[in-house]
């Protein structure tokens, strides 16, 4: 199979045969096998019945159904799970999303051999102040946090070649970084493509402002994990350290300068730097614990199902 489209949704009845039209007719022009997996994270108008009535209609058409509302991050681990194609693209059900970009997303994954590609909304017709301005200065911030040279993480219209969807974990609403999961996977072909952006046609956005903030705290998370996901010891071991070596020199000053030099003056309590030793090893000590408790729970950690789902179409 040479395509899997998978839509993430949440209340899109208006678009979604829209959507499917569009996509249909872009894939039968360009004679691509393909199938198309929505996603229904937990709608609550009529998006499940129309994935249901165009999945009877067209083989090619899948659907998972969420129990209730689990994130597009989850959603989209989902769709993951379930595509065949050799190059998967992802898109919003919103109909700002081109499904024109297709087949040159396509190209660039199987002719140019790139690993992932990430649509580049460069025009954008959405609100300057809520959403534009808010959005380069996430943009900026994860660009030079992550090393990834990309001018918008968050566009949801991306193309991945299979073992890239095959082999990172999309969690929590890491679905924003999921080029920095693909460089810290391994795959280092990544670039971006100037794609076109439509003004939303039906409904309203389902993400506010608090999205952003979100954002930057999964960027600290993400930065975390990649550096010392794997050996927490490093960091906090490190900090632990410093802490104690701070703690052990006022330590020793205090000693010093009571037994040799001012063997009469203040009592050692009653001494500020005595504070500050004894806060610092109280730290440092903690650090140490940290760390050991990351390792042990690395050691000892179970996967857990995410997310549940109520209903399959054609899978």
């Amino acid at each position: 199979m040479n395509i899997s489209v998978v839509i993430p949704l949440l209340n899109e009845q208006e678009s979604l045969t829209e959507l499917y039209d569009w996509i249909a007719k872009v894939m039968q022009s360009n004679h691509f096998s393909y199938e198309i997996i929505f996603i229904d994270d937990g709608s609550t108008d009529d998006s499940w019945t129309i994935i249901e009535q165009l999945s009877n209609k067209d083989a090619n058409v899948k659907g998972i159904r969420f129990l209730k509302n689990f994130g597009k991050s989850q959603a989209l681990h989902a769709g993951f799970e379930k595509a065949q194609g050799d190059v998967i693209i992802t898109m919003d059900a919103d109909l700002q999303d081109n499904p024109e970009e297709i087949p040159e997303l396509y190209n660039m994954i199987v002719n140019d051999k790139f690993d992932l590609v990430s649509g580049w909304k460069k025009k954008r017709y959405d609100s300057v102040i809520s959403k534009n301005l808010p959005s380069k200065l996430f943009n900026w911030a994860a660009r030079r946090t992550s090393g990834v040279k990309l001018h918008d993480f968050n566009c949801g219209l991306k193309a991945y070649k299979k073992d890239v969807v095959k082999n990172i974990d999309v969690n929590g609403e890491m679905h924003r970084y999921i080029p920095v999961l693909a460089k810290n996977a391994g795959f280092t072909k990544i670039t971006e493509k100037v794609v076109l952006h439509q003004a939303r046609k039906y409904g309203t956005t389902k993400f506010g402002m608090d999205r952003f903030v979100h954002g930057f705290l999964d960027l600290l998370t993400i930065w975390f994990i990649s550096r010392f996901g794997k050996r927490p010891m490093h960091l906090f071991g490190a900090l632990g350290v410093i802490m104690l070596i701070i703690g052990f020199g006022f330590t020793l000053y205090l000693g010093i300068d009571k037994l040799f030099f001012n063997t009469t003056g203040r009592l050692i309590t009653e001494r500020p730097q005595f504070y500050i030793a004894l806060s610092t090893m109280i730290i440092g000590t903690q650090f140490f614990i940290a760390g050991f408790l990351g390792e042990i729970i690395l050691q000892t950690k179970q996967d857990k199902k995410r997310y549940l789902i109520k209903d399959e179409l054609n899978l």
